[in-house]
């Protein structure tokens, strides 16, 4: 049975992963907000909040299926993000979808192109996502968009906060120890620009391995 409580053994290396993919990027202004997505209804909830408080003008809502979403989305990741967004108080026409993505890459190029198509060429875009996200879409949005100046944002939860709203605590670290190996691993690939990984993130990351955490490993 999943639980929301981080074994106190795991809980260093864990905020460690946490801390790294974190940008840490001050909000300010964004001419688009794209939610990306995932399994996290909660991107929606915070990209609505972020159009609310007018950090921009339109949304685009990028993500189709994968295996661990078309459960819980059977639409389609963006359209749920839709339905949740209007459900908030987002104006229908604020939004744009891309119903096709399935990984970050085509996340971006993707709703790039949708914008593109509406005739809306941002200058700068704020990526919304899973807070162990934003450093991987950073990377990537750097390489396959590089004319655009990048914010990243995630729900401001705490980490045994966004567990608890998630109700699994080893997927949530199954998830980061993913997300930190293709840090590297897709900048070797070209799918994205290098980021430093520092000595304590690279042992706090072998050692999650060494406990067992590899469901999301490539």
């Amino acid at each position: 049975m999943a639980t929301t409580v981080l074994d106190p053994d795991l809980r260093t290396d864990v905020e460690t992963l946490w801390n790294y993919h974190d940008m840490g990027h001050p909000l300010r202004r964004c001419d688009v907000g794209i939610g990306l997505g995932s399994h996290d209804l909660g991107v929606a909830t915070h990209t609505a909040e972020l159009y609310q408080r007018g950090l921009f003008p339109h949304i685009v809502f990028t993500g189709a299926n994968a295996p661990t979403t078309i459960a819980r989305f059977p639409r389609g990741e963006a359209v749920h993000y839709r339905e949740h967004a209007i459900s908030l108080g987002v104006p229908p026409e604020a939004i744009t979808l891309d119903t096709a993505a399935t990984n970050t890459s085509e996340n971006l190029t993707h709703s790039r192109d949708v914008l593109a198509h509406a005739g809306i060429r941002p200058a700068s875009v704020m990526l919304i996502s899973r807070p162990y996200q934003q450093r991987r879409a950073y990377a990537t949005c750097r390489k396959v968009w590089p004319e655009v100046e990048v914010v990243c944002s995630s729900r401001p939860l705490p980490l045994d906060d966004y567990i608890a709203s998630i109700g699994d605590a080893d997927r949530v670290i199954n998830m980061l120890v993913g997300d930190t190996q293709r840090i590297t691993e897709y900048a070797r690939r070209g799918f994205a620009i290098e980021q430093p990984v520092p000595h304590h993130v690279h042992l706090a990351y072998h050692r999650l391995i060494d406990a067992g955490f590899t469901s999301r490993l490539l």
